[in-house]
């Protein structure tokens, strides 16, 4: 009778759900199905990976082309629907959030990890106990990393040991450039690094593309640069002082409506008269205090834009409200909503404002002198087309994410997979001792570490098998830092060579790539609602009151 019941309820989960309610619960159709789409994901981004990582071509919804090896920038523009894979693209963005690099380390190492899960759960082990040894092993690959560290940034002002320390993550996107391109960022960087360096803000390194030229052309700006030009003849003003107005520069409206009467050609002579002597009035009080430069958020009027020019102050109206406050912050200004005169705190102070000409495209340059430091940088890129810009743009936020990472944490671990192998072999010896079934998860995660190097030589064409086998070979030689050597195609020193990992870099997406494998392979019930029509409202809710 017992057996017959459970035979009736089996099944029947469908019954308490609503129609259309789609149900999964048996080892294929849940852990199976979701490890295999964080797998297509994954290797959908590992030709990626590395200097020698190959283009994708993605053409979004908005028709938009975009060609690039970023990861962080394929997944924004991919549209995925699974919800495992949803997860890995979380925890990917979660790492963009914290570090602003490693985000390709993350997905691949993670669908990585749970490829090797699914060849244990094929081969009858629960997924408790491989989470079990996953956590066990991500214990102690955190805890061991300390003992990996090569080098230490001391010094976040010296150039030469930042350009090398973000020099990895701009060879991953642009291979051939990293040295100046690594140059440019570091100098832009400690231009404008704080006091205490743990407040740098990411932020107040600005990129501005100019199409043509080479890459080499590019160059750094202490100070603010738009693509607005001034309005009049003035085009460069040397020890400017800057008053700022998020308002018009024009004639101020009173609060209430009224209306003026007019009976004749003289009365409406005097009238224009009057705005225009109110007008020069303020305008040469502002020269009278020294002020040259005037920015605008609004319109200026004509008659303003007249005695502007007439008492030599340069004039520049920026619509946008974040150039505004960009300029503020370059010049030290404090923002005034109306047109007034204003105070000496009120006014900022720049060593140059100019307009330049590059490469066909007309720019304003507020740059500060050396005797004053600016809060703010801007990189000019050159290159010969939008897209190599865009890439390069993307090249450079990642070396300024890496900069402040290195300002919270100045450890460095070798890299060009030699970590992940030195970390592997450690992994493996501490599975060997553990007893259990846990040991064959952990020697499945230490095999995952090899994803990397794998994948290094891989996209640079070489043999995989035989130069994991010789990094290892190398490694029981006591030579911890070999790593694979994608420009002479073997391994070599990657401390001696300057290619470093940071440590934050590697630490977090470890850690998130680690948690979000765990989480995946806890699910083993999937219920999905469902969709809702577009355009239909959902029933009104009936009250069901209890007396």
């Amino acid at each position: 009778m017992n057996r017959q019941r459970s035979l009736a309820r089996s099944g029947n989960i469908e019954n308490l759900l609503k129609s259309g309610t789609k149900y999964l619960s048996s080892l294929e159709e849940t852990i199976i199905q979701n490890i295999d789409a964080c797998i297509d994901l994954a290797e959908l981004l590992t030709t990626s990976l590395g200097p020698n990582g190959m283009n994708k071509m993605i053409i979004n919804r908005l028709s938009k082309l975009i060609i690039t090896n970023d990861s962080s920038t394929i997944l924004k523009e991919l549209e995925v629907v699974h919800p495992a894979a949803t997860m890995i693209l979380e925890a990917a963005q979660m790492q963009e959030k914290e570090i602003g690099d490693g985000t390709n380390f993350v997905i691949v190492f993670a669908g990585e990890i749970l490829k090797q899960a699914q060849s244990l759960i094929l081969s009858g082990i629960h997924p408790v106990e491989i989470i079990d040894g996953y956590n066990k092993a991500g214990k102690e690959a955190l805890k061991y990393m300390d003992e990996l560290v090569v080098k230490t940034v001391e010094d976040v002002r010296n150039e030469e040991d930042v350009a090398f320390a973000v020099s990895a993550s701009i060879a991953s996107k642009q291979f051939g450039y990293e040295d100046f391109l690594s140059t440019l960022v570091a100098k832009a960087c400690i231009a404008i690094c704080p006091n205490n360096e743990k407040n740098f803000v990411v932020d107040n390194i600005r990129v501005v593309k100019i199409i043509g030229g080479s890459i080499y052309d590019s160059k750094i700006i202490k100070g603010f640069v738009t693509n607005r030009t001034p309005k009049g003849s003035i085009r460069k003003i040397e020890n400017a002082k800057v008053v700022c107005y998020t308002g018009g520069v024009e004639a101020s409206n009173t609060e209430t409506g009224s209306n003026v009467l007019i009976e004749s050609a003289k009365e409406l002579k005097n009238y224009t008269k009057g705005e225009e002597d109110l007008m020069e009035k303020k305008i040469k009080k502002l020269a009278e205090m020294g002020i040259n430069v005037v920015v605008s958020g609004h319109n200026i009027s004509e008659i303003a834009a007249h005695f502007l020019e007439k008492y030599g102050i340069l004039a520049l109206k920026l619509p946008s409200k974040f150039e505004m406050l960009r300029v503020c912050r370059t010049v030290r200004a404090m923002p005034l909503s109306t047109f007034i005169i204003p105070s000496e705190k009120e006014i900022g102070t720049c060593g140059s404002v100019r307009v330049e000409l590059i490469g066909g495209t007309k720019i304003t340059i507020f740059e500060q002198s050396k005797k004053n430091k600016s809060k703010l940088a801007t990189i000019i890129v050159r290159a010969a087309t939008k897209n190599v810009a865009d890439d390069i743009e993307r090249a450079i936020d990642d070396g300024v994410n890496s900069y402040r990472a290195l300002c919270k944490d100045g450890r460095l671990l070798a890299g060009g997979g030699a970590f992940e192998i030195e970390m592997s072999r450690h992994i493996q010896k501490f599975g060997e001792k553990s007893p259990g079934m846990d040991q064959y998860a952990i020697k499945k995660f230490a095999e995952g570490l090899e994803v990397v190097p794998r994948n290094l030589a891989l996209n640079a064409g070489m043999r995989a098998t035989e130069l994991i086998s010789n990094l290892y070979s190398s490694h029981e030689e006591g030579k911890k830092n070999s790593g694979v050597d994608v420009t002479n195609e073997g391994i070599c020193d990657m401390v001696k060579k300057n290619v470093f990992d940071l440590y934050q870099t590697r630490y977090w997406s470890m850690r998130l790539a680690l948690n979000v494998a765990i989480t995946i392979l806890r699910v083993d019930q999937i219920i999905m609602s469902k969709r809702a029509q577009s355009g239909i409202a959902p029933p009104p809710q009936v009250s069901r009151d209890v007396d």
